[in-house]
């Protein structure tokens, strides 16, 4: 088995962190791959001259990834600094395809794709996203529902422009590169907000608004199962507890983190992140590093166990509120993941919004790994 070459490099400036990367490649490349690249938003403004030089320096000419406030790599995060992470995967020509940015529709992406899929054919996309797109979500899970098929990646998070890389630098809407049935992939997804109760039904809402749960006031409940010290004072569980809305048909509990956005005392209201329908569920979370921790080594010997206990690389997705912000500094969530997996060259970002499946997700951490 043949590993994915990478590199990854901080630097003064966003030249010497691709030249570092190149450096480290080094001259023994493949004379056709599919080129990813993840620099942080420190060197996002060069990101098409920096694109530019690697196609040139490798050969390379297709290339995926996203600009990042931190980017991920082999046991190590870059944050606040010029910096990228580059891999080039050993894949067959027709083994990908890179797609152009979907802005609105799934119009164009399937005249330009369609002939391609139906010859691959293809079940799985690796994507990056603009988070200002209002329909992100929705061109989400319709190309999951085209390829009939699940995607991996996350939406770009920058404190200037959100850009992603599909053959050339894009924004402003959903690109990737689509891989056919003969990459193998395992993948999976990591908490890091744990229930801290059962679940309950939706008796009444509007909205994003939680009326009643279990035909009970909803601001009851919640107070209830958060406890009399965060009740007594809810501005104490900004950032701390979240709603978590259960995935229908999940066999493995999965569920999607949405914020607390509010309440009404008087009227005993709850408002979250996302637009609830009555009779559906919902349960209330809680941030916990250790739980996380503890969920992301059950993740990543998952995902290694179905890879055969081993593979030529992985791509790495998590939330930005993980990283330094849940798990320490030293690098220490990519750190937990290279602990199990070895050396295995990994490339990704962090994220203003995870994808997988065919879902939008936030504070998770996203791993696939290629046997």
């Amino acid at each position: 088995m043949t590993r994915f070459h990478h590199a990854h490099a901080g630097g003064a400036t966003g030249d010497a962190a691709i030249e570092a990367c190149l450096a480290r490649l080094g001259p023994s490349l493949p004379s056709q791959g599919l080129g990813m690249l993840y620099v942080t938003d420190a060197i996002g403004d060069a990101l098409p001259a920096a694109l530019d030089r690697l196609k040139r320096a490798t050969g390379i000419d297709e290339w995926v990834g996203s600009v990042g406030i931190g980017v991920c790599a082999t046991g190590r995060e870059y944050f606040d600094e010029p910096a990228a992470a580059v891999m080039i995967a050993d894949l067959g020509q027709e083994s990908y395809r890179v797609f152009d940015t979907i802005r609105d529709d799934l119009g164009e992406f399937s005249r330009d794709n369609g002939a391609w899929i139906a010859r691959a054919p293809a079940r799985f996309g690796i994507v990056h996203a603009d988070p200002r797109n209002q329909r992100t979500a929705d061109i989400v899970a319709e190309l999951a529902e085209e390829l009939d098929g699940f995607l991996v990646g996350g939406l770009s998070s920058s404190r200037a422009v959100p850009a992603q890389i599909a053959g050339a630098v894009t924004e402003g809407g959903l690109s990737g590169v689509l891989l056919s049935e003969s990459v193998a992939v395992a993948t999976a997804l990591s908490q890091s907000c744990m229930p801290i109760g059962a679940s309950h039904e939706i008796t009444d809402c509007r909205g994003n608004i939680l009326i009643e749960l279990d035909g009970r006031s909803a601001l009851d409940v919640f107070k209830e199962e958060i406890g009399e010290q965060l009740a007594s004072d809810l501005r104490q569980v900004a950032g701390l507890i979240f709603a978590a809305l259960p995935v229908s048909g999940s066999d493995t509990g999965d569920y999607l983190v949405r914020n607390i956005v509010g309440f009404d005392v008087d009227r005993g209201l709850v408002g979250i992140g996302e637009l609830v329908e009555r009779g559906s569920l919902v349960q209330f979370c809680r941030r916990d590093s250790d739980a996380a921790a503890q969920d992301l080594d059950r993740m990543v010997d998952s995902v290694k166990r179905r890879a055969g206990g081993d593979a030529r690389g992985g791509l790495y997705f998590s939330c930005l509120a993980r990283g330094p912000n849940m798990f320490g500094e030293a690098s220490r969530e990519l750190r937990l993941i290279e602990r199990a997996l070895g050396d295995v060259p990994l490339v990704g970002f962090f994220c203003n919004g995870e994808i997988s499946h065919n879902r939008l997700y936030g504070y998770t951490g996203v791993l696939t790994l290629f046997p």
